[in-house]
């Protein structure tokens, strides 16, 4: 091998390459950002090794995943809980930064706590080609990441050039960590179709006061939820269908909550750009991460209704988070 690269000697489930804010500005094209599905563990783990916060990293789903370095630099570890981080062996925390040396071996086992997807990111980025401006793997689609997939064993992943030599290794304190559940409580602003046109009161208050179930059947697309039977204000859709939920087509947000006749869907950084069901609600931006933490078939999700000045509050908050200024120095030994 040559150059900067990481074998992967086992890809675990789906691991992709990510990078943030992925590929903005081509939803008129049909095409979502992609990009990490919890952007907080995502950006934490690249601040960690002195990256920028929306370099190539990779995702990995359930948390089993092993790579060996083949490079001298840093990495580090962010998202759901019981990983059991691993370099040739011998335990190493997650949520700080490790170093390492040429033939080291990096290993993650299932996950074992509450959450869905680790974020490993690697002291100068994962140097995959851009194609249409970022390196995140649309699975959808197939582009994007290495080679249009998820990683598959053999793989040699290459890595960006940086000297961390000297540099001091880093940790997110403690109580700056997000929290990880199995019964989780997602902040939404209302609309654009619900109360009065779409939804009738009880039905909102139905939405926001059930706990939802996240179905097996769930990914980087979508994640859908237990069936429910919405009331609604109308009888149908009118000229755009049958069925209350249908509208005239339109585009969606990202962590848009679909409603298609009595299935909520959320909407996904991979998933579809317009279609013709209701938009219910949509997930504040400081949130989204949340989503991308969601197990399939074990995890439940309620929704917390917030207002425009309480989202940017919870953006600010998470901004607060991934300053380097607020990061801990690993003393030797510490």
């Amino acid at each position: 091998m040559t150059g900067a690269v990481l074998e992967i000697l086992d890809p675990g489930v789906r691991t992709t390459v990510q990078d943030h804010p992925g590929r903005i500005g081509l939803q008129a094209k049909g095409i979502f950002p992609s990009g990490p599905v919890d952007h907080l563990a995502f950006r934490a783990a690249n601040v960690l090794v002195g990256n920028a916060p929306g370099d190539a990293a990779l995702e990995i789903p359930m948390g089993r995943f092993a790579a060996r370095a083949h490079l001298r630099g840093r990495v580090a570890v962010c998202g759901a809980d019981g990983a059991e981080v691993t370099i040739n062996g011998a335990p190493v925390p997650m949520w700080e930064a490790v170093d390492v040396r040429p033939g080291d071996v990096l290993a993650a086992g299932t996950l074992k706590g509450p959450g869905f997807r680790l974020y490993l990111a690697v002291s100068g980025g994962i140097d995959v080609p851009p194609v249409l401006g970022s390196r995140a793997l649309h699975t959808g689609a197939g582009f994007g990441g290495l080679d249009g997939r998820a990683l598959v064993r053999g793989d040699a992943v290459p890595v960006g050039a940086c000297d961390v030599e000297g540099t001091p290794r880093l940790r997110l304190p403690q109580g700056l960590r997000p929290g990880y559940h199995r019964h989780w409580e997602i902040e939404v602003m209302r609309g654009p179709h619900a109360v009065p046109g779409y939804l009738t009161p009880s039905d909102w208050r139905d939405f926001v006061t059930s706990r939802w179930r996240v179905n097996l059947n769930s990914d980087r697309l979508y994640v859908r939820l237990n069936p429910h039977h919405f009331t609604w204000t109308r009888p149908d859709g009118g000229v755009a269908g049958a069925h209350p939920s249908n509208v005239l087509d339109g585009g969606y947000p990202v962590g848009g909550i679909i409603v298609n006749g009595d299935l909520p869907t959320i909407l996904g950084p991979d998933g579809a750009t317009s279609g013709g069901f209701t938009v219910i609600a949509t997930i504040v931006h400081a949130a989204l991460w949340k989503v991308g933490q969601l197990c399939p078939g074990r995890d439940t999700v309620r929704f917390r209704e917030v207002d425009l000045g309480q989202a940017e509050a919870l953006d600010r908050h998470a901004e607060f988070m991934l300053d380097p200024a607020n990061l801990e120095r690993v003393v030797s030994g510490g």
